[in-house]
């Protein structure tokens, strides 16, 4: 389809759409939403969706403001990019700069080298790539990310990049736009498809599977725009049944019960998004067309819908949506300051005063900061300056990531109340320094790998080996404590991330070399099993695919030991380690409810595996971390974990000895 003619107007400036309270007060839905979800999770378990009626919103104003310009023969880059610059920088310049200075008095080196980094990409809008980059089982837990947030504000800059040059293109060449909307909306929509059922991850942070919802908004610009209708020749007359069944005596068709319903549909949408999309769910995938298509409608409807007009035009609303965008930037990096100080989950009463001081921090960024900046005089001069200030910004956080959290500061210098190590680069480095690779080389070279260290080893450099610990990495760090407690046996661990069991395809060459090596007497299973039984599949079970998995490993004559597992902890090691500042609560235990209640729902199945099987045994481990009453991370000044479930070094000595100590049979 081509546009068959190009209007002469000229203009000096973009054209804005007429301003309309129901948007703010859809972006207050939006914003509270979020808000809600980060900081009470369970009281709002879809909130994050906020986020796609954001971009919904986003693309309809933008495609609004280019297609209306475009038509007018008005449309100007410039002007265009000036005006996101004074939209977007002023408050994300504000909150870059009060968390770089509230992180120098308050991170540890590598915490403040990750906030450094993650400033540098928020600054050049391309969070959302590094957040991708550095997705992996041992990365950060998002709650300790103070700049995550800003993933989509990446993706809606790189859409504002984008999609004004491809209009603009397609307007030079005389293409319809609503055609090409339609067409690069359908493309990004499908690869989500994909992508959510394929890579999760990718499909959560790429603009590629993300576009598609900003440009629902686009296609509805264009239509609302150009005054089209998806039903052009049945919209009034479904206006006229609709009046009939709903009203006694059906009032005159002006149009207003359709977009009564319109308004009415859209908010049922997003309260069942609300309700049914939870983060277990292939997001965005299919699951993101309720809220998607919640907010068109919403939007679509008008003001004078009845919805649209009463409640999201009402004051309460308006003023959230007004403050959304400063909002949005400040309520994430002040509950994740309080998560890392805290090592955990900050109390309810802490995350209520930050959600308001949140809000308050808004309104008053939006009065003293984002309203005089984004209007009046100097329009020229403020971009300026807001250009160049990005730039330093950006260029201050990438320093402080090279200089690695620049460890001279007084706040990268912590008081140590336990010695041990933290994080996960020492513990994989470990066994570099003291063992040999494993063997056979086909299981080395299928090995998983951390920072291109291979994780696979065996405790003595001979082919023989005795004892064989295979598992997920809860049977990894088992190796240094049991290899180091027995010097005369030669021990191999061999991991994937996965449950250890002989139908599980990732373990077939383990399992098979291990059954055909008759020099492996014994063997240790051991993995997260609270976390991994729900990865058996829907044909069978957990207890069947162990019984079966020990009994093939029994009848090749191995004695088989099968570990519980050690306690995970709600906090992070670094509560442990270190007396931190601005902490309200230093304790390292926890109350063994918190792992037991987890630990119970496979130790009877571990039992009744074990029961009446002499060559079959469970290695008790929570015993040594654990009392009647609490489970404890360190012991006598010595920290025995490097993350919330996994040991460190020296918590696979301890455990390790222990292990010893329990099963002398292990040194025969």
């Amino acid at each position: 389809m081509i546009i068959k003619t190009i209007p002469q107007y000229q203009s000096e400036h973009l054209t804005h759409p007429k301003y309309r309270p129901d948007i703010d007060g859809l972006r207050a839905i939006a914003v509270l939403s979020v808000v809600i979800f980060h900081a009470f999770p369970n009281l709002l378990r879809g909130g994050f969706i906020g986020v796609d009626i954001f971009f919904v919103i986003s693309g309809f104003l933008i495609t609004t403001i280019i297609i209306s310009s475009l038509e007018k023969n008005s449309f100007s880059f410039i002007e265009f990019y000036c005006r996101r610059i004074k939209r977007i920088f002023p408050s994300l310049i504000l909150v870059l700069i009060a968390s770089f200075a509230f992180g120098w008095f308050a991170l540890l080196a590598d915490e403040y080298k990750q906030l450094g980094k993650h400033i540098a990409g928020g600054a050049g809008f391309i969070s959302n790539f590094l957040f991708l980059n550095e997705s992996g089982y041992f990365d950060n837990a998002a709650e300790t990310k103070p700049l995550l947030h800003l993933w989509s504000l990446g993706i809606e800059e790189q859409f504002y990049i984008a999609w004004p040059l491809l209009l603009w293109l397609a307007w030079k060449k005389r293409f319809n736009l609503l055609t090409i909307t339609i067409t690069v909306a359908a493309i990004s929509f499908a690869i989500n498809i994909k992508e959510a059922h394929g890579n999760s991850v990718a499909a959560f942070y790429s603009p590629n599977t993300r576009f598609w919802e900003l440009l629902m908004g686009s296609v509805l610009a264009y239509m609302t725009l150009h005054r089209l209708s998806i039903l052009p020749k049945y919209k009034r007359k479904i206006g006229s049944w609709l009046g009939q069944i709903i009203f006694y005596q059906a009032p005159e068709n002006n149009g207003k019960t359709l977009q009564n319903i319109q308004a009415f549909l859209g908010a049922v949408l997003i309260l069942i998004s609300f309700l049914v999309i939870s983060k277990e769910r292939h997001i965005p995938g299919w699951w993101a067309l309720l809220p998607t298509i919640g907010a068109m409608l919403i939007i679509s409807a008008g003001v004078q819908a009845w919805f649209n007009r009463v409640v999201l035009s009402s004051r309460v609303f308006v003023w959230f949506g007004l403050i959304s965008f400063p909002l949005y930037l400040w309520h994430w990096p002040l509950l994740s300051f309080a998560r890392i100080i805290e090592s955990e989950t900050p109390s309810r009463l802490i995350r209520i005063i930050i959600v308001l001081t949140s809000i308050a921090l808004a309104w008053l960024t939006y009065l003293l900061i984002e309203k005089p900046i984004r209007f009046g005089n100097h329009s020229k001069a403020k971009t300026s300056i807001l250009l160049v200030l990005m730039i330093v910004v950006g260029y201050v956080g990438y320093k402080i990531y090279e200089r690695d959290g620049l460890k001279f500061r007084t706040g990268a210098k912590i008081q140590e109340k336990n010695t041990g190590d933290i994080g996960h680069d020492e513990f994989h480095k470990y066994p570099y320094q003291k063992f040999y690779l494993c063997t056979p080389i086909n299981i080395q070279n299928e090995a998983l790998i951390w920072n291109d260290s291979v994780r696979c080893f065996q405790s003595k450099k001979s082919e023989s080996k005795k004892i064989a610990i295979i598992g997920d990495s809860h049977a990894e760090h088992l190796f240094i404590g049991l290899a180091e407690g027995l010097p005369e046996t030669n021990i191999v661990f061999y991991i994937k991330n996965s449950l250890p069991y002989i139908n599980n395809i990732e373990f077939e060459n383990i399992f098979k070399n291990v059954i055909d090596d008759t020099s492996i007497k014994t063997v240790i299973l051991s993995s997260y099993w609270s976390e991994r039984m729900v990865e058996i599949p829907k044909n069978t079970t957990f207890k069947n695919e162990l019984v079966h998995t020990v009994s093939v490993l029994t009848a090749a004559k191995k004695n088989v030991y099968i570990a519980e597992d050690v306690p995970n902890f709600s906090f992070d090691p670094k509560k442990c380690k270190y007396s931190r500042k601005f902490s309200f609560n230093s304790t390292c235990i926890e109350d063994r409810k918190f792992f037991y209640n987890q630990y119970k729902n496979y130790y009877s199945t571990l039992q009744s595996i074990t029961k009446n099987n002499p060559n079959v045994k469970i290695l008790k481990m929570a015993k040594y971390f654990c009392d009647e009453n609490i489970c404890g991370m360190a012991k006598n000044g010595v920290l025995f974990y490097r993350d919330k479930n996994h040991l460190n070094i020296n918590g696979s000595k301890y455990l390790g000895k222990k292990i010893i100590e329990s099963n002398p049979q292990l040194i025969e």
